[in-house]
């Protein structure tokens, strides 16, 4: 399919699931408005090899304020957003108990506020054009829980509820709303794991196989472009009446 003539903002996509996201879109001809902090050069100069209009916006998406800056920009570069894909996310392990209130504060805002704040954004011109793409990318952990990770899991199923609401909101027109649920992906996240595995004595490879052992039967990584092949079909027409949907790509993880 193609998207020439959409353009798809990204949020938290200059590096991981975000990047590989903006990669398959790029490539099937849409513009692409990316988000993230730090230098963007490296991941602008790889998307502008497709001849699609690329940016980079370093909206904090934890500030309302700056988010509706983001998407100022968005429209006054290319006219609308077309395709949302509210993807930036933190995460924090500690027992509950323990669980520092910044950093809940944080994760809230950034994992389930941001998606509200973009969603309200995006919606109106893609109400006036008749057709949009919100996709939100969620977690297996928007549908079952894990230990330490309360702030993660609580944004995680908000994102998932929205979703539905949104899904519901929109039914009766050409705009739809819907979450991808990834399990283990190797990000820096995920990694972050693997090296605490590995400061507690295991070898580089089982610290690996042990964290996938442990939730993803497939005992493979989920990869970014993956998840950006799913979003690149729910952008589709044959997505048409997929709405509202949590659709989970996790190895297996969820059919246990």
């Amino acid at each position: 399919m193609t998207l020439k003539h959409k353009t798809a903002l990204i949020t938290g996509s200059t590096s991981g699931i975000g990047l590989g996201i903006a990669r398959v879109l790029a490539q099937a001809g849409a513009n692409v408005l990316l988000n993230g902090f730090g230098d963007a050069s490296a991941a602008l100069a790889e998307l502008q090899q497709y001849a699609t209009q690329v940016r980079h916006h370093g909206a904090d998406v934890s500030d309302p304020a700056q988010i509706e800056a983001m998407f100022a920009y968005a429209e006054a570069e290319f006219g609308a957003v077309d395709i949302l894909v509210n993807n930036a996310g933190i995460q924090h392990v500690a027992a509950l108990e323990d669980f520092p209130v910044q950093r809940w504060d944080a994760i809230i805002a950034i994992n389930l506020s941001s998606v509200f704040h973009g969603t309200r954004l995006a919606l109106p011109g893609m109400r006036a054009r008749n057709w949009g793409r919100i996709v939100n990318i969620a977690s297996v952990h928007g549908l079952v829980g894990s230990t330490g990770k309360a702030a993660y899991v609580a944004a995680k199923h908000g994102v998932i509820g929205l979703t539905k609401v949104v899904g519901l909101e929109t039914a009766t027109t050409q705009v739809t709303c819907n979450a991808i649920c990834p399990g283990w992906v190797l990000t820096p996240l995920v990694q972050q794991q693997i090296d605490q595995r590995i400061a507690a004595g295991a070898e580089a490879d089982q610290a690996r196989d042990d964290l996938l052992a442990e939730k993803q039967p497939s005992r493979q990584f989920v990869t970014p472009e993956q998840l950006g092949e799913l979003v690149l079909f729910l952008c589709s027409e044959a997505a048409s009446q997929v709405r509202g949907a949590a659709w989970n790509m996790d190895g297996g993880w969820l059919a246990q």
